[in-house]
């Protein structure tokens, strides 16, 4: 494909931001964070098609079946919640997933790339799918035959909204934002339904109010090339999505059982999850537009780096300052090395590609080394070296099936790499253990605050 400078001038000056960074709160400024919902149907390979109509109901075969992390046979694969925290954990991980895989298949329309839109649809069928399995597991398949019409119906019309977008068709928009409307006040009252009075209706409509803005939003900056407002709102609709998991539990679950919510080692299960599944949706983001020199690339860079930083005021607050610097020279220079993978395949550079894998392994090897110090060697270092080498080889997967133009495989991997992150996420939060755990506040946004500022900023 030849040399690239563009892309090498924008890696640097991710570089120099990096390093200039300023620490985002580790969950995103959500205070008072209402509640959401979104789902899909499987699109037509045809640019113009919509997504068709909901196939057979996943909830007619869900039960014991597992919710199968992808087909790479190295992502976890996960059954049916076994406990109340587990239910919220999954709830919260896969609305996550469904708000950035909805961004992803409006970008892919407003792009025309029909191929990756429709390879991005798929992933959110898959992610209804998981999602169906849920709330069969909690609340039976009388619910699940419910829900996933409204989920999928709900984003056909973020479909068809990007749609008119991407063909200056004012018309077409104004009325799939009716049928998001719509869509919005039936989410609602089914979740208010299931809460069995215990969540009120106007917040509950809100919530999804607030979820449509954001994906809306995201695409109406895309399509006006305001890459930083897009990549902004993409960061605040998946805080938002991921949140509304513990909202929607909190609500959802019988008092008694919602009590494991408030545990210190439930909240930084949760924090390391949303930190750790966001830092995969972004990275998988950025390399993508790495390798096509995307007039994105730098705002996707600026997206990293906030998650960057909010891991590293996770360190601070866990573990103090002087660790958050040690992980925050690890961490970006595992960006860096990722990134420039990218940019290795992108020019059919073999030997730097060969040279950067080498270059990750002594990473995980040194990231690991560092947790296990941190845990006082709770946690193995060499079965979290294994981890992580096979987080960033499946990142380094679905880049190379991206440039081959197989949109499919990509996503496919992308799914198993996010799903990863969740027992990721489980072993770290069982290691550092409840001592450390409680030092997480218990507000939702609050958690890096205090001396992370500093702490990046004199990287």
């Amino acid at each position: 494909m030849g040399e690239r400078p563009a892309l090498t001038s924008t890696r640097q000056a991710h570089q120099n931001r990096r390093r200039a960074a300023r620490v985002l709160l580790l969950l995103g400024a959500v205070v008072g964070i209402a509640l959401t919902a979104g789902g899909v149907v499987t699109a037509g390979r045809g640019a113009e098609r919509e997504p068709a109509a909901a196939g057979p109901n996943p909830a007619t075969e869900l039960a014991a079946a597992p919710l199968d992390a992808g087909s790479t046979g190295t992502a976890e694969v996960r059954t049916a919640p076994s406990s109340p925290g587990e239910l919220a954990l999954s709830l919260q991980a896969l609305l996550g997933q469904h708000t950035v895989l909805a961004a992803d298949m409006m970008r892919g329309r407003l792009r025309g790339d029909p191929d990756l839109a429709q390879a991005a649809n798929s992933a959110l069928g898959r992610n209804t799918e998981d999602m169906a399995r849920l709330v069969a597991a909690a609340f039976g398949r009388p619910a699940a035959e419910q829900f996933t019409p409204l989920w999928s119906g709900h984003v056909t019309a973020l479909f068809n909204y990007a749609r008119g977008l991407a063909d200056g068709d004012v018309a077409v928009q104004t009325q799939a934002k009716a049928a998001i409307t719509g869509f919005e006040t039936d989410l609602a009252g089914f979740f208010v339904a299931a809460a069995q009075g215990r969540l009120p209706r106007d917040v509950a409509v809100s919530a999804v109010t607030v979820h449509i803005e954001h994906l809306l939003g995201q695409a109406d900056a895309y399509a006006a090339k305001d890459w930083t407002k897009a990549d902004q709102l993409y960061r605040q609709g998946f805080a938002h999505a991921f949140q509304l998991g513990r909202a929607l539990a909190s609500t959802l679950l019988p008092p008694s059982a919602a009590e494991v919510l408030d545990t210190p080692t439930w909240r930084l299960r949760s924090a390391l999850a949303q930190l750790l599944g966001e830092h995969v949706e972004l990275v998988v983001g950025a390399m993508r537009a790495g390798v096509t020199d995307a007039a994105d690339f730098a705002a996707a860079a600026a997206a990293m780096n906030g998650n960057t930083a909010d891991l590293a005021g996770a360190i601070d607050t866990l573990f103090g300052a002087a660790a958050a610097r040690s992980f925050q020279s690890l961490w970006a220079d595992h960006i860096d090395l990722l990134v420039g993978y990218a940019a290795a395949v992108a020019k059919g550079d073999d030997s730097q590609r060969s040279s950067i894998g080498g270059k990750l392994s002594a990473f995980e090897g040194r990231l690991a080394a560092f947790l296990t110090t941190a845990t006082r060697d709770k946690i193995a270092s060499a079965e979290l070296a294994k981890a992580l080498q096979s987080h960033d080889a499946m990142l380094r997967q679905q880049v190379d099936a991206f440039v081959t133009k197989d949109y499919a495989a990509a996503h496919e991997v992308a799914y198993a790499t996010y799903q990863e992150m969740y027992g990721l996420a489980g072993q770290l939060a069982d290691a550092f253990g409840s001592q450390v755990a409680s030092r997480l506040p218990a507000g939702a946004a609050q958690t890096g605050r205090g001396g992370m500022a500093s702490v990046v900023g004199g990287r």
